[in-house]
């Protein structure tokens, strides 16, 4: 497990380094009203991958539910930072269709990321900590829809040419893939707190079963 932490820690390093330089040589730069095929594709190739990683590697899969679902929930406290996507659009430097929904669901999901962290990442309260989670997914799913669609839906509007280009270019390059699998992690991990509590009572009722009434009588009585 040791060498698929490192192994992951170099892969989102490298993959870090690879948006970064591509954005500073205006690779992702588009002029019009809308985010470009080259973002779509940097957004959506981390997430192909680690998908099919997954579905093939058994180890890999067994790496991403030890990790400290804690960890990667407290992580998404960084989505606050979703009030610059209000202030630009107030400066006119991103349109309002993309930025204020987009925006503003960020800092709900940033502001509650410590709270759901601290006090849901638990079997106890597995339902509402998937429900965050799911929310966490809807609302990146849909800055990314508003954000290739802008040009459709405000033709006259402010262009989206700042989320091409640094520092903005780094949110659907970068952050934005890195947490929507951080929150489809901590769902598979949910899912499977079931299951080990499941398994636990069920252990429980077995081991019952099979002790004498006799001796639970005589455990009573001492």
């Amino acid at each position: 497990m040791n060498n698929y932490g490192k192994l992951t820690a170099w892969l989102i390093a490298g993959w870090f380094m690879v948006a970064l330089s591509a954005s500073a040589l205006h690779l992702f730069k588009n002029d019009s009203n809308r985010v470009g095929l080259a973002v779509g594709l940097a957004a959506l190739t981390p997430i192909v991958v680690f998908s099919l990683w997954s579905a093939t590697s058994e180890r890999f899969r067994q790496f991403t539910l030890s990790l400290n679902s804690r960890t990667l929930t407290f992580v998404q406290s960084w989505r606050i930072l979703g009030f610059v996507f209000v202030i630009s659009q107030a400066y006119g430097v991103l349109p309002a269709i993309f930025a204020l929904p987009a925006g503003y669901g960020d800092i709900a999901i940033g502001a509650t990321a410590s709270f759901v962290a601290w006090k849901l990442a638990n079997p106890r309260h597995r339902n509402s900590f998937i429900l965050w989670q799911v929310v966490g997914i809807a609302d990146l799913v849909m800055a990314v829809s508003l954000g290739t669609t802008a040009r459709l839906l405000s033709p006259h509007g402010t262009s989206m040419v700042a989320m091409t280009v640094l520092p903005l270019s780094l949110v659907p390059t970068f952050i934005v893939p890195l947490l929507l699998i951080f929150h489809v992690i901590c769902i598979a991990q949910a899912r499977a707190w079931k299951t080990a509590s499941g398994d636990s009572r069920q252990t429980a009722r077995r081991v019952k079963d099979l002790v004498p009434g006799g001796f639970q009588s005589h455990r009573r009585a001492s």
